[in-house]
């Protein structure tokens, strides 16, 4: 083991902090990491751990809870349709059933970027890689979070443009925050929702304090990664190539190389333009009426622009391909984390 003040600039390219290794593992984040060394579970060439100011390298052994470290994989990160009723952590203390517990067989260890309370529905993020699901999360990246919301109550638009300034509610500061009203009908409304902090049921304490009450949540997109035409349960790769361009200073941070020549790197070429609004590229503001609505097709009114009972619009986007070939979340047995 060595520790950061004897790391020369050559050997700080491969060595690097215990917790951010756990983490890129993909076994769980720096803070639990840092936990897992408190309360002795990390050992490192047969040295059991008490401070996480310790600096590992390639050749080290690594071992948790008796078990060694699984070799680093190249990072992956999954789109996931979750269901309601569903808890978004690994373990839940009161036995409810979580997301790990219906996902494929074939999926290997994953955690979420971020959480989805248990009745809010839609796009979840999963990775094998802590440290991206880390950098994902930090408001510093400036992701924008999309919702599709539906809430009991008359809605007044001028209310809605006011929580662009950001709003306070019982001592906690939320910043701003895009809501366009799509439809009022009857006692209930659908609404697009966009922030950039994702606190804990920061659309429902902004409703509340509106008066309005939310009875169905669904996210529609993560920054440039969107839940397009996935159904309840269902997961598809994001492809590497795909995933370097849009975390590109994430990988070079890391100093990993690009999937492809020319990609992902601050020199690669712009691709061109789309013909039409992909899965992965979200659209902009102002293109058509809300901010998770691809651009209608010529001649015709824009898929999914105007929600329609519980289907509501958003999730799905014009240029999406046909998913084949996956389940919903019920056909997937439980499996062990």
């Amino acid at each position: 083991m060595t520790t950061p003040e004897t790391d020369s600039p050559e050997q700080q390219a491969g060595p690097e902090r215990i917790a951010k290794r756990l983490a890129r593992a993909g076994l769980c984040s720096r803070r639990d990491a840092e936990r897992w060394i408190a309360d002795g579970r990390v050992a490192v060439n047969g040295v059991v751990l008490t401070s996480p100011a310790v600096t590992v390298g390639p050749k080290d052994n690594i071992v948790v809870d008796g078990n060694p470290l699984p070799d680093l994989e190249p990072t992956r990160l999954w789109r996931y349709h979750k269901p309601d009723g569903l808890v978004t952590t690994a373990r839940d203390e009161k036995g409810r059933q979580t997301v790990f517990d219906v996902l494929p067989e074939d999926l290997p260890r994953v955690i979420s970027v971020g959480r989805l309370d248990l009745t809010t529905e839609g796009l979840l993020l999963l990775t094998n890689d802590g440290e991206l699901a880390r950098f994902l999360e930090l408001p510093t990246t400036g992701w924008a979070r999309r919702y599709r919301v539906r809430v009991n109550g008359f809605v007044d638009p001028n209310r809605l443009l006011g929580l662009a300034r950001g709003i306070a509610i019982d001592g906690i500061q939320y910043g701003p925050i895009e809501a366009v009203l799509d439809r009022q009908q009857g006692a209930n409304a659908w609404m697009t929702v966009t922030l950039r902090e994702g606190k804990n049921r920061e659309v429902r304490n902004v409703m509340e304090s509106m008066g309005l009450t939310v009875n169905r949540l669904i996210r529609v997109a993560y920054g440039p990664f969107q839940l397009g035409k996935l159904e309840r349960g269902e997961v598809e790769e994001v492809p590497k190539r795909v995933l370097q361009d849009q975390v590109a200073k994430f990988f070079a941070d890391r100093g990993d190389k690009p999937a492809e020549p020319n990609m992902g790197t601050a020199k690669a070429k712009p691709r061109p333009k789309p013909r039409h609004t992909s899965t992965f590229h979200s659209v902009k503001p102002g293109s058509g009426g809300g901010p998770d609505r691809p651009r209608p097709p010529a001649g015709g009114k824009p898929s999914g622009s105007r929600p329609s009972g519980d289907r509501p619009a958003g999730e799905r986007t014009s240029g999406d391909r046909p998913l084949s070939g996956r389940g919903p979340a019920g056909k997937h047995e439980t499996r062990r984390r």
